[in-house]
């Protein structure tokens, strides 16, 4: 299974005034986007690490999804949450030959947690032996950064702070997160069960 981020937030997308507000660091000086790229970086690692722990997508991009056999012949869950819409189902074979399923053969099922990819039909499209499909659908929250749920953008500010106090010793390349984030983050992290094991 490969899922591949077909677009990213762009630079816009992002609150570094915000953050900076959140830093206290001062403004109305010649040099005050000096450090907007460092402060987007810390932004985006603390949104990634944050996004990996939960399995939900903060602000909403494309994605593709490549697997080689479904979980569930009927219903296949997707990878990330919250899913707003399946952009195309695509089946391949072990040549390179496609086929691209018919939009009325399935639907989106939304779940917070375990968004599902749902036959309308008994079965879903038969994937080939040595052949895949491959799912491109929208995940995140939404297209804006007050589309995120609040508790999650204070978790980014306080994750992306920590990296930013801690620029000198490389915190953002580890995987350390501060309690206060973790509890947090808490109540979107999946809990799987039955030899599943918890969310990282």
């Amino acid at each position: 299974m490969m899922l591949v981020e077909l677009t990213t937030v762009p630079g816009l997308g992002l609150p570094v005034a915000e953050f900076k507000d959140h830093l206290r660091l001062g403004t109305g000086f010649a040099d005050d986007g000096l450090q907007d790229d460092m402060l987007e970086t810390y932004l985006r690692a603390a949104m990634a690490a944050i996004e990996a722990r939960t399995g939900k997508m903060l602000i909403t991009r494309d994605f593709s999804w490549t697997l080689t056999a479904w979980r569930d012949l009927a219903a296949q869950a997707l990878p990330t949450a919250p899913v707003s819409a399946i952009t195309s189902l695509t089946i391949t074979d072990r040549l390179g030959g496609s086929e691209l399923v018919a939009a009325d053969r399935y639907v989106l099922e939304q779940d917070m947690h375990r968004p599902r990819l749902v036959a309308t039909t008994l079965l879903l499209p038969a994937i080939p032996v040595a052949g895949t499909a491959i799912i491109v659908f929208d995940a995140g929250f939404g297209a804006a950064w007050s589309d995120v749920p609040a508790d999650l953008r204070q978790a980014v500010f306080l994750l992306a702070g920590h990296y930013y106090e801690h620029r000198s010793d490389g915190a953002a390349s580890g995987g350390e997160i501060p309690h206060g984030v973790t509890s947090l983050i808490q109540r979107y992290r999946i809990v799987r069960l039955f030899g599943g094991g918890g969310a990282a």
